[in-house]
C-alpha cells in the first residue's frame, strides 16, 4: 500500500505565516524534502507525511503551540477549490459536511472525517494518517479548525459549536484556543473533533441559492470522475517534486510511496515505463519552463535537474531540442540573468 498524498493547498498562507513567526519557510520546506515553489501549484499532490512533519517543525521551532489555528485563519472556504462552490449551495450545514466528508479525498487522502449523531448532538470527528509513525498535533488540530471555520462561514460568526475536543493534551497556553473556537475545549478525549447541536446542522445554508446548486453538483460530478491516482501517477509527480530539490531518487520515490524500489519498478513496468523515461519526462517538462523564465541562472537549473555539470545539462538540453538553453531562453522573449550569461556553453 502507497502513503497517502495531499494537495499543496493543505499548506495555503504557509509561507506568509512563517516569515511573520521570524521562521524561514524554505529552509523549513527543503528539510522535509518539499518544493517552496510548488506553493504556487495548489493541486499538486504531495506525501501527506512531509505536511504532517513540516506543520510540527514550524511549531517547535517558532514555539507557538498555535501554529495549525494560527495556518487556519489564513485559508477561506475558496482553499477547497471546485468542492467550495458545491459546499457553498448546499441547503443545509448537515449537506454541506456530507458533501465535505464525500469527496475529501480530492484534497488530502491522509484526513478521514467522520460523523454520527445521537440524542440531540452531531459528533465530526477528524483523524490523520500520514502513513507513517510520527507526531500529527498541529495537523489535526488544523483540520478541526477548518471544519469550525465551515460551519461558522455556514451559520454565521455568531454560531459556536457545544465543544471542541483533541486527543492530545492540553498545551500550556489554550488561550489562543479559547478564542479560536470559543467553545469548552476538552484535551486527552478519546477522539479529536467538533461537538454540534443537531439542530444547527437542520438550520438553512444562509449562502445557498437553490437555483445554482444543480449546476453547482453537476460541475463537481465533472471533475471527480477521474479514479485515485494510480503508483504511476503518483512517481511523475513525486520525481516533479523531488527534482528541484536535488534529491530525486527510485530510493527516495520508493520512500515517499512506503514500498521498495522493487515495487516501483514493477507499476512502471506495468505501464510500458522505466524510472529513467519518467524522469526525462519530468526534466523536459521543468526544463521548458525554468529556461524559459528569468527566475534561475543556468546552473541553478542544471543542479535542480540533477545533473553532474552544468555542461552535462547543456549538452542534454540541446539534443532534446536542438538548441542551447541560452538559445531558448533568448526566443522566449526573456533576457538571461546576468549572473547566467555564462555558466552554461552554447
Amino acid at each position: 500500500m502507497t502513503k497517502p498524498l495531499s494537495r499543496y493547498a493543505a499548506l495555503t498562507g504557509y509561507i506568509d505565516l512563517a516569515r511573520s513567526l521570524a521562521l524561514d519557510p524554505v529552509q523549513l520546506l527543503r528539510s522535509v524534502n518539499l518544493d517552496p515553489a510548488g506553493l504556487d501549484l495548489q493541486d499538486r499532490w504531495v506525501p501527506t507525511s512531509a505536511v504532517v512533519r513540516l506543520l510540527e517543525l514550524s511549531a517547535t521551532q517558532s514555539d507557538r503551540q498555535d501554529f495549525a489555528l494560527k495556518l487556519a485563519e489564513r485559508r477561506r472556504l475558496s482553499t477547497l477549490g471546485p468542492l467550495s462552490v458545491s459546499i457553498r449551495e448546499e441547503p443545509d450545514a448537515r449537506s454541506a459536511l456530507r458533501l465535505l466528508i464525500r469527496y475529501q479525498h480530492m484534497y488530502n487522502e491522509g484526513l478521514h472525517i467522520r460523523m454520527s449523531e445521537r440524542d440531540g448532538l452531531a459528533t465530526i470527528m477528524a483523524a490523520i494518517d500520514p502513513g507513517e509513525p510520527t507526531p500529527v498535533r498541529q495537523s489535526v488540530e488544523l483540520a478541526v479548525a477548518v471544519i469550525h471555520q465551515l460551519l461558522q462561514h455556514l451559520l454565521g460568526e455568531h454560531w459556536h459549536p457545544v465543544s471542541v475536543c483533541f486527543e492530545h493534551d492540553r498545551p500550556a497556553d489554550d488561550s489562543a484556543h479559547q478564542r479560536f473556537f470559543g467553545a469548552p475545549l476538552r484535551f486527552g478525549s478519546d477522539f479529536s473533533g467538533i461537538v454540534v447541536y443537531t439542530s444547527d446542522l437542520d438550520a438553512p445554508n444562509r449562502l445557498s441559492d437553490p437555483l445554482l446548486r444543480t449546476y453547482a453538483r453537476q460541475f463537481l460530478d465533472t471533475l471527480t470522475a477521474p479514479e485515485e491516482p494510480t503508483t504511476t501517477t503518483r512517481v511523475r509527480e513525486l520525481v516533479e517534486l523531488l527534482l528541484p530539490t536535488g534529491r530525486c531518487s527510485i530510493e527516495q520515490v520508493a520512500r515517499s510511496l512506503g514500498v521498495d524500489r522493487r515495487t516501483v519498478h514493477r507499476h512502471l513496468a506495468k505501464s510500458g515505463l522505466t524510472f529513467t523515461t519518467v524522469l526525462d519526462a519530468a526534466r523536459v517538462d521543468l526544463a521548458t519552463r525554468m529556461v524559459g523564465g528569468r527566475r534561475y541562472s543556468f546552473t541553478e537549473i542544471s543542479e535542480m535537474l540533477a545533473f553532474s555539470t552544468p555542461s552535462s545539462f547543456s549538452r542534454w538540453f540541446h539534443q532534446q531540442f536542438g538548441m542551447s538553453p541560452r538559445e531558448w531562453r533568448k526566443r522566449s522573449g526573456t533576457e538571461p540573468l546576468d549572473r547566467s550569461t555564462s555558466d552554461v556553453p552554447n
